[in-house]
């Protein structure tokens, strides 16, 4: 298989792992910045590689859309096209056409899914097969089955009918997926909030013989309360000996009770999308605001003790000057940032996990 996990050692049901892919080792728990369109948002893969990152995602919806998989493989792949060497995962882009059914620019059949795109208008159709080749185009070192993802308010037979969807899809992935000696396939586990359908899917989709399994359909518009208690229902459920990933989650509280429950990868867009807008998180991941005038001269770092490259080469006084005045400078050295805070949580407690010192709460209540 293209991409092998390693189990190093566990506290209770945290994991800490290694998992090889042909572009590099990812130590887990892992931490994995977003980068939509091949970049992450106004940083350079320079500056995304000096965060600490291991792995960066890419989404073969927008990619599928502009440039195009086929430029993108006539370069030579998401590797050579950003001149990032480090391993890529791409997401399917299933998320991201479903999500346009709340606003009735989706059509959904056992086929595929026709969507529109909302930059131009053009209708466009999906399916797993194309999904699939999209992303084998592409390159990256794992890619993602494409899934039905239902919206968190769903109908129990709603939620049932497209993890159905999901499990039919997912055989056609398996067979649509012409370059498994240098990419893996996860396949996803969907079900909503309903724990049997959760294990009904787990059965399913764990049957298949691929290299790694995430759960999907978490964090769409359940509560807290649901997310905890699917997350922590499902995850013992997968395969001890595979990666384990849980898609779209980023904030302090999901990380912590994710590796808690025995998840080793999840990325998310938060870190880079708030330090667009102006905030950064502070020695416990709480979110701060730069252009409060109390830091007008404030002349010591975002955090004291940070090492990224914001808190070492600049004040608060500053970026928040630069944010004023409209500099994106501001935007790239808050991501820095916000990147780095999430990665080197996943770090420490990774540490926490091989040293048998793993406490949640000692997280989550700072």
């Amino acid at each position: 298989m293209a991409v092998s996990y390693k189990l190093i050692a566990k506290d209770k049901k945290a994991r800490a792992g290694v998992i090889s892919t042909p572009h590099g080792e990812i130590e887990t728990p892992v931490f994995m910045p977003v980068g939509t369109q091949s970049t992450v948002k106004a940083m350079t893969y320079g500056q995304v590689e000096a965060t600490g990152a291991e792995i960066t995602l890419a989404n073969n919806y927008h990619l599928f859309l502009r440039p195009g998989p086929d430029l993108i493989a006539k370069a030579g792949g998401l590797h050579k096209w950003t001149n990032f060497h480090m391993p890529f995962l791409t997401d399917s882009g299933g998320f991201q056409i479903f999500s346009q059914m709340r606003i009735n620019k989706c059509k959904i059949s056992d086929e595929g899914a026709e969507f529109i795109d909302t930059i131009t208008g053009q209708k466009h159709f999906m399916s797993p097969e194309v999904s699939i080749d999209s992303q084998n185009k592409l390159g990256a070192d794992i890619i993602m089955a494409f899934d039905h993802c239902p919206q968190g308010n769903s109908s129990y037979e709603e939620t049932k009918e497209a993890m159905q969807r999901t499990h039919a899809w997912a055989d056609r992935c398996v067979s649509a997926h012409k370059r498994a000696a240098d990419q893996a396939l996860f396949l996803i586990v969907q079900g909503g909030i309903y724990e049997d359908l959760r294990k009904e899917s787990v059965d399913y989709i764990c049957s298949k013989d691929v290299p790694g399994f995430a759960i999907g359909g978490v964090s769409v518009g359940e509560s807290r309360e649901d997310i905890d208690r699917i997350v922590e229902y499902t995850t013992p459920l997968l395969p001890e000996n595979k990666p384990r990933y849980l898609m779209g989650i980023g904030t302090k509280e999901d990380i912590v009770k994710a590796i808690a429950a025995g998840i080793d990868m999840f990325d998310c867009v938060m870190p880079t999308r708030i330090a667009r807008h102006g905030s950064f998180f502070d020695k416990d991941g709480n979110r701060l605001q730069i252009k409060n005038q109390r830091y007008t001269e404030d002349f010591s770092p975002l955090v004291e003790g940070c090492e990224c490259y914001a808190c070492t080469n600049h004040s608060k006084a500053y970026i928040r000057h630069l944010w004023k005045v409209n500099e994106t400078t501001a935007a790239t050295l808050l991501s820095i940032h916000n990147l780095t805070y999430l990665i080197n949580l996943a770090k420490q407690i990774r540490g926490n996990i091989i040293d048998g010192t793993f406490n949640p709460d000692k997280y989550l209540n700072s």
